[in-house]
């Protein structure tokens, strides 16, 4: 018989995250998520015994992905995600990070809510909302959503990176291959049943079957759901992300322009927190298992001893200083964000004539 309710897999990829990973698991295990698959790498705090013992409970399946990585540990993990019988077994998919947090507006805001306000929805862009630090100096043993409440506004031009979305799409074989915004590969002959609608409910374009990774500006992309994305932090959190790095990042790690480009903290959204009284009763019961609950505070723990040993060095105290100095960015007007769009499309069409650089 066929089932009733759809398998909505969330992949997660993990590296000394210990300290969120049950605010994060409640979370979207509250969201309507009915399978987790986490892939941990080299783990110092403890992550992967914590996802160990949350598998031996039950809650999530946990692979390791410990290095060497040929192609950086996110790739590695999504390619073994590909491969994993769970994966196979999911009808909806959706590759999500631990500062990422599905926020659905629609019905009992939970995933299966939005798919039924979106009945022939193939994909759903989630767009990105950008949480800022807004002056939050420690860290916290509390969950993020609750302690970052000010955000980028709703409707907002540059930088390109705040309409960034991760895509849960149906997994019926259209895609060849998961990817970190999208999925990837797409086979030719399906392209012409595909139906993406963004967060707002409107259909997009053939353009985002193939290739897009950020939505439409100007305009309001979450009247649905939205993805509250918290990369920041306290500035604590922001200095041990830096000393750990992460997969997509172009900048030197004690350089501002991944903090600038993400502090934006113009507007006040609590939404998400409409979902604490179905997420407090689980992250209760994670955390008062005998094993789990010692494993966070453990995890807790080195976060704090980690952070003081980076105050040793010169070149960590200086981000910090750095960030204490920097204040929450200003959100370009409209005409300033004019002045660069215009920018960008004289250097494309620039290109598009053979006159660009190289």
């Amino acid at each position: 018989m066929p089932r009733s309710e759809p398998r909505i897999l969330a992949i997660l990829s993990v590296k000394n995250e210990g300290a969120f990973l049950l605010d994060w698991l409640a979370h979207h295990r509250a969201a309507g998520f009915t399978d987790v698959l986490a892939l941990s790498n080299d783990c110092a705090d403890g992550t992967d015994r914590m996802l160990d013992r949350l598998a031996a409970m039950g809650w999530l399946t946990h692979v390791r992905n410990d290095g060497p990585h040929r192609k950086g540990p996110q790739w590695t993990a999504l390619a073994r995600a590909d491969e994993h019988p769970l994966k196979a077994a999911a009808d909806w998919v959706l590759v999500l990070d631990i500062d990422e947090f599905v926020n659905v507006h629609a019905g009992d805001r939970t995933v299966q809510a939005l798919l039924a306000a979106l009945p022939g929805a193939t994909a759903i862009p989630l767009t990105w909302r950008l949480f800022g630090n807004c002056g939050v100096r420690a860290f916290e043993d509390r969950p993020v959503p609750e302690q970052f409440l000010r955000a980028a506004p709703a409707v907002m031009g540059w930088p390109w990176r705040a309409a960034m979305f991760k895509t849960l799409f149906l997994n019926d074989g259209s895609y060849g291959k998961l990817g970190v915004h999208r999925p990837r590969q797409p086979d030719p002959d399906r392209l012409g049943r595909q139906h993406w609608f963004d967060g707002s409910g409107r259909e997009l374009r053939h353009a985002f079957h193939t290739g897009r990774v950020f939505s439409d500006y100007g305009q309001n992309n979450y009247r649905l759901v939205q993805l509250n994305h918290y990369p920041l932090g306290a500035m604590e959190s922001y200095v041990l992300k830096s000393d750990r790095g992460w997969a997509n990042r172009e900048a030197a790690a004690t350089d501002l322009s991944y903090w600038v480009e993400r502090n934006l903290c113009a507007e006040d959204d609590h939404s998400i927190l409409a979902l604490s009284e179905r997420t407090r009763p689980i992250r209760a019961e994670l955390a008062a298992d005998r094993e789990l609950g010692p494993l966070h505070d453990d995890a807790v723990a080195w976060r704090h001893r980690r952070f003081e040993t980076l105050m040793g060095s010169e070149e960590w105290r200086g981000l910090y200083g750095r960030l204490m100095m920097t204040g929450p960015s200003r959100v370009l007007s409209p005409e300033e964000h004019g002045i660069i769009a215009a920018y960008a499309a004289r250097t494309s069409a620039e290109t598009e004539r053979g006159g660009g650089e190289g």
